[in-house]
């Protein structure tokens, strides 16, 4: 007969609570799996990518380059910048009375909920940084596929 010290004792139970653990998300059924929210909720250091939107279509244009480069999307930054283009014009206040605006006219009813997730909480969806950089982030982590001119 075998005698179990204490730790014999606590490893199975452990292993069984880890491995628990481990397939307790595969196995719910509350949330979605394509519902799960990945993106990440870091916010976006004020240094990086720092032009000013506000002078005009090419500063505009450079920090879609310089987000698109950052964030791998697909086509890289010519696409990005060729979808701002189709959808505002590189124009930061750009809106549309469907409800979209900005440069990459994201939907002003997702935007805060947008915003948040990618780093830019309580920032105007007409502020060309926080645009640029939420849409494009965005685009990397699914596509383009949410916008008509992609």
């Amino acid at each position: 007969m075998t005698t179990f010290t204490p730790r014999r004792r606590r490893f199975p139970a452990a292993l069984s609570i880890a491995v628990a653990l481990t397939l307790a998300p595969a196995l719910s059924h509350s949330t979605p799996a394509h519902a799960v929210n990945t993106a990440p909720k870091s916010p976006v250091s004020s240094r990086f990518c720092d032009y000013r939107w506000q002078q005009g279509p090419w500063q505009v244009r450079q920090l879609i380059r310089c987000a698109a480069r950052r964030w791998h999307v697909a086509g890289g930054p010519d696409r990005a910048v060729a979808v701002a283009l189709c959808e505002s014009h590189l124009r930061p206040k750009a809106y549309n009375p469907g409800g979209y605006g900005g440069v990459f006219q994201q939907s002003t009813r997702y935007w805060p909920d947008r915003s948040g997730r990618f780093g830019f909480h309580r920032w105007s969806v007409f502020n060309g940084r926080a645009n640029i950089i939420v849409s494009v982030r965005m685009a990397h982590a699914y596509g383009w596929g949410g916008w008509g001119c992609a």
